[in-house]
């Protein structure tokens, strides 16, 4: 996986989600303004990654484990959005001793009714991600700001059809992990009020999985926080990274 590491600090492993790549991050690196070390890959089959289609979460999961290895040997704390977030899941859950903590937003954990029929219409519509018409639809559907438009118009349009069916057949099939449970350090679940009712319920199984995590409900928030809430993204790593209470109540957040 190609990956960019920047700043220096506490090391933040930052997993995008599918369909886009690291870039989705920018918004959220900008209100942090540095004082952390972030590591941004671009998952396989997605940015500069794309020529490797994607093919599981065991496949990816086995590559970050070897990422944070490598790059930051004392652990990371993790932030993952939607596919990423379970990721994040997967890594806290499966390889505590490589996540000090971390920081799920928008992660679906419960699996969605339909399967087949959805990945039927999928295929079927494959195509059309290629179309700059219907990416920009899909952009504005993700909150993407204008800044970033461009990326996503030529990422989506290199997404291959392998990679888009294996991302999201994993996406829709995905139950939370045994291990979840267990894990010891800080934890935070992000959820927006405009998200669909799986998505809400999703969070909450994740939360009431890990007593001690805290669940942030994100008023006019949808599928698109880090994009239309980035200070809220980044308010919530801070409060990780600063060890603050890792019991702190769940509640909602408002302007």
């Amino acid at each position: 996986m190609n990956t960019m590491i920047s700043g220096s600090g506490s090391d933040v492993l930052f997993l995008h989600g599918g369909g886009v790549a690291g870039w989705m991050w920018r918004p959220v690196l900008d209100v942090l303004a540095g004082g952390l070390r972030a590591i941004v890959p671009d998952l396989p089959g997605h940015g500069s990654s794309g020529s490797v289609d994607y093919v599981s979460h065991d496949e990816t999961l086995a590559r970050l484990a070897d990422l944070i290895r490598d790059r930051a040997p004392r652990g990371v704390t993790v932030v993952g959005f939607s596919l990423g977030g379970q990721l994040a899941l997967r890594l806290a859950s499966e390889h505590p001793e490589l996540v000090r903590a971390a920081l799920v937003v928008s992660a679906e954990t419960t699996p969605a009714p339909a399967q087949a029929a959805t990945l039927a219409l999928l295929r079927a519509s494959a195509p059309l991600a290629k179309r700059e018409w219907f990416a920009k639809l899909q952009a504005r559907q993700l909150g993407v700001p204008a800044t970033l438009l461009g990326r996503y118009i030529t990422d989506s349009a290199r997404v291959s059809e392998a990679t888009l069916l294996a991302s999201v057949k994993e996406n829709i099939s995905f139950t939370l992990p045994d291990g979840w449970a267990a894990f010891a350090g800080p934890a935070t679940v992000v959820v927006g009020t405009k998200e669909r009712g799986l998505m809400r319920a999703s969070a909450e199984l994740t939360h009431a999985a890990l007593p001690h995590s805290t669940l942030v409900v994100a008023e006019r928030a949808g599928h698109d926080a880090p994009f239309t809430r980035p200070e809220l993204i980044a308010a919530e790593l801070r409060a990780l990274l600063s060890d603050e209470d890792p019991e702190r109540p769940q509640r909602e957040v408002s302007e």
